[in-house]
């Protein structure tokens, strides 16, 4: 029996690392082959444990959870990149498959080494250069070796806007974050723009569209993204060229996430890449006949990818915590929502909200960008996610 007769006939069991939203979508989509589904993570009250075919208690960081729970499965993947590597590394030498190729994840795992890999290959970014600590960045800064503005970024542990620190004056430069960073220009972004790339074993690839992200500028995090983006499609092809080649780059199976900048003289520069499912691909559950969730299972099953072209226009709205609200999670307007045509709204059933924390999103079909955007825009106006007490 080859593996694809073995997936299929439920002998093939997939284990994840992370118990979150992009955990739970993926177990969804799992669901439909009745593919047998682990995952691990600390607390059985997390989004994806109700969904699981099997929940098992552990910190993805500690080497001895990792490795037991890597024993009991045939394929490994993840979640979320904070995973011991380690560990992985020595499931993979004992012969079990692990997605993303652990190699490449320490790479992903360091926004440094990042840098270093696409200087390597040629691949579009900013300058940068690398520091080990706050002092060299202030000592390259009187030297005249760095000038104003720039940005910092932890090289490792940051996420959602955490670890990123924008310096515009000498005045900031006394809260320059502290550990190993990279240190990038400032590039005068006109538009953000991310592309999924799915691939397999086989050497297979597929791109969704490329979507536009429009960003909280307070939050730091993804307000809503448009799909299919309405820039230029000279532009798009360039992003998704850009996209291919870092896939290509870094040779992962299933998904990479390619955030990329469009500064003001129309450059596309690579900003980051992630390894799994990712926010920017909330959409495809709905857009496409085939979600982002189920083509990361497939490419890290190494089984055939398939097309990834939509034939309508969608927005996704990700839905935060209230501003001033902690607690216990209240919904305000959801019952208007769900009366709105083409509106699916996804909880991810976090009992707890805090400002900015990502409790759901909603995606917006509709045959026209414009409509979309319209209803996208009702939606907006109309939910709220609370807490029980009020700052």
């Amino acid at each position: 029996m080859d593996q694809a007769d073995a997936i299929f006939n439920g002998q093939v069991k997939l284990g994840v690392l992370g118990g979150g939203q992009l955990g739970k979508m993926m177990a969804l989509a799992a669901a439909n082959w009745q593919l047998p589904f682990w995952v691990m993570d600390t607390d059985p009250s997390l989004p994806a444990a109700p969904y699981a075919t099997q929940f098992v208690a552990g910190d993805f960081r500690n080497e001895a959870d990792v490795l037991a729970f890597g024993e009991q499965v045939d394929v490994i993947t993840i979640e979320i990149e904070d995973v011991h590597t380690g560990a992985l590394h020595q499931l993979k030498a004992r012969g079990k498959q692990v997605h993303p190729d652990p190699a490449a994840l320490d790479i992903i795992k360091d926004k440094g080494l990042q840098k270093q890999l696409y200087a390597q290959h040629g691949l579009p970014t900013s300058p940068f250069a690398l520091y080990d600590d706050k002092a060299d960045i202030i000592a390259a800064w009187e030297a005249g070796i760095l000038t104003l503005p720039f940005v910092q970024k932890s090289r490792t542990g940051g996420y959602d806007g955490r670890g990123v620190f924008v310096v515009h004056t000498a005045a900031d430069m006394e809260q320059l974050l502290e550990g190993p960073s990279l240190v990038e220009e400032k590039v005068n972004i006109v538009h953000e723009v991310a592309v999924i790339v799915a691939q397999n074993a086989n050497g297979e690839q597929q791109c969704f569209d490329a979507v536009e992200m429009v960003f909280d500028p307070i939050a730091n995090l993804v307000d809503y993204l448009r799909a299919p983006s309405l820039l230029p499609q000279s532009l798009l092809d360039r992003c998704e060229t850009v996209a291919r080649q870092v896939a290509t780059a870094f040779g992962t199976s299933g998904l990479l996430a390619v955030e990329l900048f469009v500064d003001d003289h129309g450059q596309v520069l690579i900003n980051e890449v992630a390894p799994r499912p990712h926010n920017s691909g909330h959409h495809t559950i709905e857009l496409y006949g085939t979600s982002q969730f189920e083509q990361h299972i497939r490419g890290v099953l190494n089984l055939p990818l398939l097309p990834t072209r939509a034939h309508q226009s969608a927005v996704m709205l990700n839905i935060l915590g209230e501003a001033g609200y902690t607690g216990d999670v209240r919904y305000e307007g959801i019952q208007a929502v769900a009366a709105l045509p083409g509106v699916h709204v996804h909880l991810y059933g976090k009992t707890t909200t805090r400002p900015n924390r990502k409790m759901g999103h909603a995606t917006i079909i509709a045959d026209d960008p414009a409509a979309a955007m319209q209803t996208a825009q009702q939606v907006k106006n109309l939910l709220r996610c609370k807490g029980a007490t009020q700052a």
